[in-house]
Formats: C-alpha cells, sequence, structure tokens
C-alpha cells in the first residue's frame, strides 16, 4: 500500500513538472506533438530511473564512505549527462525518426532539473533502492503525462483560431497554468 500512495503522490499529487516546476524547458519546448512527447517521456523514464539507480548506489557506497558527500550535485550531473549520451546513441541506431524528431530536445535532458530534482529527492527522502525506483519510475510517468496532456491540447489548439496575441508561447502558458490548477485538485488525495 506504501508504494501505491507513492506512485499516486509522485505521479499526481506532486508532479514534478505542474507542481514543483521542475523540467519546464522540455515540457513547453517538446510539447508541440504528442509523437514528439511520447519519445521525450520515453527517454526521460529510462535516463531518470537509471540515473536515480547510478546515483543512489554512488552516493551509499562511495561518496558517504569516502566522506565526499559534498560532491553530490557535481556526481550526479556527470553520471546524467553520461546517460543521456548513452540514450542518444541507443536512439541514433535505433530510430533515426524519433532521434531526428527530438533533435536539440535530447540534450535537454543533460540539464532537465526533474532528473536531477528525483535524484537529489531520493536521497533526500531516505528511500531505500526499490523506493527510489518506484519514487523515480513515477515522476517520469507525471512527466510524461502533463507533457502529453499539454502536447494533445496544443495540437486540438493548432485547428481552432486563437487570437494572433494569443498564438504560441502566450496561449501554452496559459494552458500550462490552467493544468498545474487542475493537479492543485488532487492535492490532499494523500500525504
Amino acid at each position: 500500500m506504501e508504494y501505491i500512495f507513492l506512485i499516486i503522490s509522485a505521479v499526481l499529487v506532486n508532479n514534478i513538472i505542474l507542481t514543483q516546476f521542475l523540467g519546464i524547458c522540455p515540457f513547453l519546448g517538446v510539447s508541440s506533438k504528442v509523437s514528439t512527447s511520447i519519445g521525450m517521456t520515453g527517454a526521460v523514464t529510462f535516463v531518470m530511473v537509471l540515473a536515480s539507480i547510478v546515483t543512489y548506489l554512488l552516493y551509499i557506497y562511495v561518496l558517504i564512505p569516502l566522506g565526499l558527500a559534498f560532491m553530490q550535485t557535481i556526481t550526479y550531473i556527470l553520471v546524467i549527462a553520461s546517460l543521456v549520451q548513452m540514450v542518444e546513441i541507443i536512439l541514433k541506431k535505433i530510430s533515426q525518426s524519433l532521434y531526428q524528431a527530438l533533435g536539440i530536445f535530447l540534450p535537454l535532458i543533460t540539464t532537465n532539473c526533474a532528473v536531477l530534482g528525483v535524484t537529489l529527492l531520493v536521497i533526500k527522502k531516505n528511500y531505500n533502492l526499490l523506493e527510489g525506483v518506484v519514487f523515480s519510475a513515477s515522476n517520469a510517468i507525471g512527466f510524461g503525462l502533463a507533457l502529453i496532456i499539454l502536447a494533445g491540447i496544443r495540437e486540438q489548439l493548432d485547428l481552432v483560431k486563437v487570437p494572433d496575441g494569443m498564438k504560441g508561447a502566450s496561449i501554452s502558458l496559459i494552458v500550462a497554468g490552467i493544468l498545474a490548477m487542475a493537479f492543485m485538485g488532487f492535492s490532499g488525495i494523500v500525504k
């Protein structure tokens, strides 16, 4: 039951984008098409879960025993950057179309504060390895949910007449704000 609360909390109540405001850059940048958003979600999920595992093990078995806990952030950034490079190489070989669709946004995962934030939160909340994996996977699902919802709305907005002053980033920010308020409705479900 504890894991169910953890999943619901990470996906809906404390959504990494809409309530904690981490990962806004890819949220607004990649959310113009649902297909691109799904690909970005997959890449972020892979990197986020793998980064949480690697950084947890590094923190517990290397940084703490050597008294280098103060190197946590820089170590995590290096791990995330390496994992993004690995994802980029894999996507280039497996799905050239997805690689080209993500384009400049794939390197954004390196600087995606959602990935770094989740890896830091795993340690801050004193999760064990399994809880950390569930937490990071749930946050990745929440990231994807917000991204795909916004992408679907933006695709629909392309089909309707929007006033000239509201086109592009303006309407996207308004929709993102409304989504954030909608997700606030989930607060109170779990602690």
